[in-house]
């Protein structure tokens, strides 16, 4: 128990990633292939979809992204932006998480009674594998973090790599070496957050 509370503990987002890791990538394959059927979903759903971009892919994903957000960022302002995606860029590769909607139809047509709970439950599930994923690669020796640029890249990047039209990607997470400690956190007390009751 004191290892699990120790490797969550010593998760943390880190956007200083470098391409000189630690594993080799069966190593990091066999950490996803053994977590995802091991986290829970509700009503054994398993509706989360994951695919795991190496090399050019990697680097593509990031490039797609650029092109869509220089779209929409005013060029005065897009320094900032070009040079955050350039930092997930520089990482080894890039997980890409999605939610099988079908799926999630399915469950709903199948309990109409919590139909509109299914989505919630979804995403839920597809959190813990999000954190499961992640405290397992930081405990491999890794720096990760969490990108949320869906859905405005949702579309070409379902066209880019085929999927099927009801995946929805829900979460980018890219990985790689970790080449500064990440930066330190404000947490809320305790006190504030948690009650126990007797």
């Amino acid at each position: 128990m004191k290892s699990l509370i120790e490797a969550i503990k010593g998760r943390r987002t880190n956007y200083a990633l470098g391409k000189n890791i630690p594993l080799r990538q069966e190593q990091i394959t066999q950490i996803i292939e053994t977590l995802l059927p091991e986290v829970p979903s509700a009503f054994n759903m398993q509706s989360a979809r994951v695919i795991v971009l190496l090399g050019e892919n990697h680097e593509k994903v990031w490039a797609l992204t650029k092109n869509i957000l220089a779209a929409i960022v005013p060029a005065e302002k897009f320094s900032a932006t070009d040079e955050k995606i350039n930092g997930f860029a520089a990482a080894y590769g890039t997980i890409l998480f999605f939610e099988d909607m079908p799926t999630v139809e399915k469950m709903q047509k199948a309990y109409p009674s919590y139909a509109e709970n299914f989505p919630i439950w979804a995403q839920q599930a597809n959190g813990m594998l999000q954190f499961a994923i992640w405290t397992a690669l930081t405990e491999a020796g890794l720096g990760v973090n969490l990108q949320h640029y869906n859905p405005l890249i949702d579309a070409d990047v379902k066209t880019w790599l085929q999927l099927p039209a009801g995946w929805k990607l829900t979460a980018q997470m890219p990985f790689g070496e970790a080449t500064a400690a990440p930066k330190p956190i404000e947490k809320l007390p305790l006190r504030d957050r948690l009650k126990i009751i007797r």
